[in-house]
């Protein structure tokens, strides 16, 4: 656990990586197709995204498995292949993380897109059951961490951490929950809140991803960064701005030179780890990446 811990905190490891949805919608995937389909039947275009990112300074590749839980490959009649096309994703992005050294594997999960007790059907015990079949998985494929991203819900997050703690011991931990309605999530949880209660549920790296653009997350990093634990790594991988529709077709507005001058911002608040999420692309990693170098 310690080494890529470590990394971070002598910041040997300080970029993240950017999309993987948008690249593979970019490259082909149809609206309401599985992404987790593509590790095992399109495996050179995820390797591919992967070697960007790499060439532009990423260190940390997020798998392509954020919708490969039981209940979300459901939909897509994939249910009986969670093992099959998580150990995939994570081999796959072992195999171009091995090319470079100081390069660390994700393993994503993503929220399991039911609701928890009482408001849906979802238990503690039953959402452990859930992740931890995934997380088993991604860590026999070889992922150096657990990342559980683009979260709502506190409980939810504490049974995919606890998940995370049985049936992958040893490695570390990183939460980021979605901030995007007045700056609380979808079940009402605020910045401050939330760097508390993930860090005191054992998550080792604890930050924001999504949401609606950088100005916001500028925001949510410095409540964040206000109130964090001892001890406490942050990370912070902001939406490239927000989509509009041009042409028919949904545009990611932030600019490369936006996500740099973000980047150079968390790095002065002191963010330990700078990604990027939707709407972001090689071009906008390499920029982050150098504006983090300088």
């Amino acid at each position: 656990m310690s080494d890529l811990l470590d990394a971070i905190r002598e910041g040997r490891v300080r970029v993240g990586d950017g999309a993987m949805g948008t690249m593979l919608q970019d490259a082909g995937l149809d609206d309401g197709g599985a992404p987790e389909l593509w590790n095992v039947d399109r495996p050179e275009v995820i390797a591919s995204i992967f070697e960007q990112y790499v060439a532009a300074g990423s260190r940390l590749l997020t798998t392509n498995t954020f919708g490969g839980n039981r209940s979300r490959l459901a939909m897509h009649g994939l249910e009986d292949r969670v093992a099959e096309l998580n150990i995939a994703a994570a081999q796959l992005a072992r195999s171009v993380a091995d090319r470079t050294p100081g390069v660390y594997v994700l393993g994503d999960i993503g929220p399991s897109g039911d609701l928890m007790d009482p408001m849906g059907d979802l238990t503690p015990e039953s959402a452990q059951a859930l992740f931890g079949e995934q997380i088993a998985a991604l860590a026999e494929g070889g992922a150096d961490a657990i990342l559980i991203e683009t979260m709502s819900d506190l409980s939810e997050v504490e049974a995919a951490v606890v998940a995370a703690q049985n049936f992958a011991p040893g490695l570390p931990i990183i939460t980021t929950m979605s901030f995007d309605t007045n700056l609380r999530t979808m079940m009402g949880v605020t910045p401050a809140n939330a760097v508390v209660a993930l860090s005191g549920m054992g998550a080792h790296v604890v930050g924001a991803n999504c949401g609606r653009g950088t100005d916001e997350m500028r925001i949510i990093a410095t409540a964040m960064a206000e109130n964090r634990p001892e001890g406490t790594l942050l990370i912070m991988q902001s939406n490239a701005g927000l989509p509009v529709l041009v042409g028919g077709e949904f545009v990611y507005t932030g600019t490369p030179d936006d996500m740099a001058a973000f980047a150079a911002e968390m790095r002065e608040l002191g963010i330990d780890v700078i990604g990027a999420c939707c709407g972001s692309s090689p071009a906008h990693m390499a920029a982050i990446s150098g504006a983090i170098a300088g």
